[in-house]
């Protein structure tokens, strides 16, 4: 059976790929990408040219049973994302599912991940913690903030772009003021930003509200 290799790629610097996941990515027959027009930035970096095959959020099962078709006929794929390590906050472990049902191999090559590298920096505890993903836009965002708010653990969670200041004001409310968190922005990247303190702090610091946010609130 053919494997499939769940692939970690860089969530800002290029540089911080690994060595075993260039030479998976130059060995395999087909690169499966959320964006191609973004991981053929990356490969063209490190000068690695291979078959691109696109996989996102609205892949059809059509789209699945072709990738699941490329390991039937002997091929060995590697899944990338636009950034991080697949399968966390996006349509992956759909894939993995898929190629597992069907009998093939599935193997990680782990690396960077925004989840990890904010919870290092954040001081909080990180032996028992909850990741929730991205922060619901409208429907369900209130039930999941109260969820943050009244946690008994460390939690991570994604918010988008342009939403850090309606973020804080919505925390302001449920969270009691002396509650600290960090917001890293643009983690690794060259504008790479770290925000620590309570709430009101944060809100005196933020200047920039533009980038990819990963929050993380302490227990």
């Amino acid at each position: 059976m053919s494997s499939l290799y769940i692939v970690a790629t860089p969530i800002g610097n290029l540089q911080d790929i690994t060595l075993r996941a260039l030479e998976i990515l130059k060995s395999v027959d087909v690169i499966v990408a959320e964006d191609t027009r973004h991981t053929r930035g990356m490969l063209a970096h490190f000068d690695i040219h291979k078959p691109l095959e696109s996989y996102d959020e609205h892949a059809t099962e059509l789209k699945l049973k072709k990738i699941v078709q490329l390991l039937d006929e002997g091929k060995n794929l590697a899944y990338v994302t636009d950034a991080g390590t697949p399968a966390v906050s996006d349509p992956g472990s759909r894939l993995v599912v898929k190629a597992v049902a069907a009998g093939h191999t599935i193997v990680t090559v782990p690396g960077p991940s925004a989840v990890t590298a904010a919870l290092s920096i954040s001081g909080f505890p990180a032996d028992n913690f909850v990741f929730l993903g991205f922060l619901p836009h409208k429907k369900g965002r209130e039930a999941f903030l109260k969820k943050v708010a009244g946690a008994k653990r460390t939690v991570v969670f994604f918010e988008s772009t342009h939403r850090i200041g309606k973020l804080l004001e919505e925390l302001e409310e449920l969270v009691p003021p002396n509650r600290h968190l960090i917001i890293a922005r643009e983690l690794t990247k060259q504008f790479e930003t770290i925000y620590r303190g309570t709430i009101s702090d944060i809100k005196n610091q933020i200047t920039e509200t533009r980038g990819e946010f990963t929050i993380v609130v302490s227990p």
